[in-house]
């Protein structure tokens, strides 16, 4: 773990603590919002889950943020430009767009897994950061516009993973190359939202219960 690591760790662990201990009803996953600023861009943290250490969360979104700080450079400048924060919270999905607040939603659990490199995040990061240069550029975006952008996102994608190293960048290369190829129908699918809320608080629970 780098120096800025360590430093990042130790300054989110002390504040957590101290959090817990004003307020013993508090838990360290869970209430409030960690703030922070990682490579000039603002971060808030909201961990629902007693299993998932917040600390290593931060961690992970710094290296993806490293990685395009280090591959490619002007999407981390269009970041700070074109979003207000990047919030990591439970999401039925890997990350989101929110324009109403110009907000990059990473999903909690995608930031805790150490299945996969930072890579993947990074990616997700840079797919979500072309939804917000879209909007910042005041592009207005009819239902059928959106495969059209969403392809574009996947390209981004494409040209982020083949920046990297091939070891690293292999997978993201996978995804972008297969999302490519989907059809229109399948590259912005229709969500039920509520379902996928019902199967996320389904594994919240249970996540919940082996915690305790």
């Amino acid at each position: 773990m780098s120096a800025f690591l360590t430093r990042l760790v130790a300054r989110v662990t002390a504040a957590l603590t101290a959090r817990t201990a004003a307020s013993p009803s508090a838990s360290a996953a869970g209430d409030g919002v960690v703030r922070v600023t990682l490579h000039g861009v603002p971060v808030e943290v909201r961990n629902t889950r007693a299993d998932i250490e917040t600390p290593q969360v931060l961690a992970r979104l710094e290296e993806a943020l490293a990685l395009i700080a280090t591959h490619q450079p002007w999407r981390l400048a269009h970041l700070r430009r074109d979003v207000r924060a990047i919030r990591v919270e439970r999401l039925a999905c890997r990350g989101a767009f929110v324009p109403g607040d110009s907000t990059i939603i990473t999903e909690l659990t995608f930031l805790a897994r150490r299945d996969i490199s930072a890579a993947p995040v990074a990616s997700s990061i840079v797919h979500e950061g072309v939804h917000a240069r879209v909007h910042a550029m005041g592009v207005y975006r009819a239902a059928g516009e959106l495969p059209r952008e969403e392809r574009l996102c996947r390209r981004a994608e494409l040209a982020f993973g083949e920046a990297l190293p091939a070891d690293l960048g292999a997978p993201v290369i996978e995804r972008a190359r297969a999302s490519l190829a989907l059809t229109d129908r399948e590259v912005a699918p229709a969500v039920d939202w509520h379902e996928a809320q019902r199967r996320q608080d389904d594994v919240d629970r249970t996540a919940h219960r082996r915690a305790t």
